[in-house]
């Protein structure tokens, strides 16, 4: 079969023969359909990120997969059934987090990402994974299936977040998305569509016209340009802000997020910046957060619950976001195109077999 694999750091994306896996027990055979491209697959073909299987040179990519079952191997999943898989799987054997059904908590070094780190992604025609970590979803949102997984991570975020502010009676109005690629667009969908926030910002750089711009004001939100209104001023050019998500990897915006809050309110951060020094005035900040009551919290990956909820979420967004949103998939014909980027790139896929 076809994969798309490559090794970190000293190549691009290639097409790759490997053999056809077969299901272990409690494994299913999925066909894979589509998988999305995000930044950590660009992080990992760079080479900041990721590391490949032990004794292998190349890393199968992806982790935002959807496929449908090929064979159920004796599970409980039907042939036929439309599956999303989660991310994370033991190292060896199982673990504690694991146990739980709380995969997404584990420690670094506890876990392997397909796709990411130590196991193969879900870039080839077929892969198989155990039936609990398969995610079923229905035929409707086979198209957008991979889709799930990163609102999967920012169903996460939010329900820390919001856990965080469970002690006192909390009614966010306001909420800032730092962060205009596809992960925050699709965030601000949510907070504009399912969460209920009154006004919601969403912070960029780019220039006019741009597609992500547009997807920000027709999701009725305003668009704040960093260059013209840094995080730490959004307060005084429009207002302090209940609820922030990060989702830059800007080191700075973690302690600027501390600023654009309203009292009581949270930040959640996601964006996993590069090593930085520079100064801050942890003294001011410090009294932000004891005087003002307010918060952070860090977040990364999802478990199970998450990407049921994903689901639900996903079926709730208005069509014409994904009609924006969606800027490309195609096929391994031309996967190239999957990986490129520029003004004009939103979100993309590589399909690996027909929905039909």
């Amino acid at each position: 079969m076809k994969a798309i694999a490559v090794e970190p750091g000293a190549g691009e994306p290639t097409v790759v023969e490997r053999p056809l896996p077969e299901p272990s027990d409690g494994e299913a055979l999925v066909r894979t359909l589509r998988v999305g491209v995000d930044g950590t697959d660009h992080e990992v073909i760079a080479g900041h990120h990721g590391e490949v299987p032990p004794g292998e040179d190349r890393l199968v990519l992806g982790h935002e997969a959807v496929g449908v079952v090929e064979d159920p191997n004796g599970t409980d999943l039907e042939e036929g059934d439309y599956v999303v898989p989660t991310v994370r799987r033991p190292p060896n054997g199982t673990n504690e987090y694991f146990e739980r059904g709380e995969p997404d908590m584990a420690r670094e070094g506890e876990y392997l990402e397909r796709g990411i780190v130590g196991a193969h992604g879900f870039m080839a025609e077929y892969f198989t994974s155990p039936a609990e970590t398969l995610v079923p979803i229905p035929e409707r949102l086979a198209h957008l299936g991979f889709l799930v997984e990163p609102i999967s991570v920012s169903e996460k975020a939010i329900e820390h977040a919001v856990a965080s502010r469970s002690a006192f009676e909390w009614e966010p109005e306001t909420a800032l998305v730092l962060g205009n690629g596809s992960l925050g667009l699709l965030t601000l969908a949510m907070c504009e569509e399912t969460l209920g926030f009154d006004r919601t910002y969403c912070l960029g750089r780019r220039d006019r016209p741009d597609p992500t711009i547009d997807i920000v004001e027709k999701l009725g939100a305003t668009y704040v340009d960093s260059r013209e209104t840094p995080v730490p001023e959004i307060p005084d050019a429009y207002e302090s802000v209940d609820f922030v998500y990060e989702a830059t990897g800007y080191a700075k915006h973690a302690f600027e997020t501390i600023e654009a809050l309203a009292p009581n309110g949270v930040g959640a951060l996601l964006g996993v910046p590069e090593s930085w020094s520079f100064e801050v005035d942890g003294g001011r900040l410090h009294r932000e957060f004891v005087l003002q009551n307010k918060a952070l919290v860090g977040s990364v990956n999802s478990n199970r619950g998450h990407f049921e909820a994903a689901t639900d979420t996903l079926e709730g967004l208005p069509e014409w976001l994904f009609d924006d949103l969606v800027t490309g998939v195609y096929g391994l014909d031309e996967y190239e195109r999957a990986f490129e980027t520029g003004d004009d790139v939103v979100k993309t896929a590589v399909e690996f077999s027909s929905l039909e």
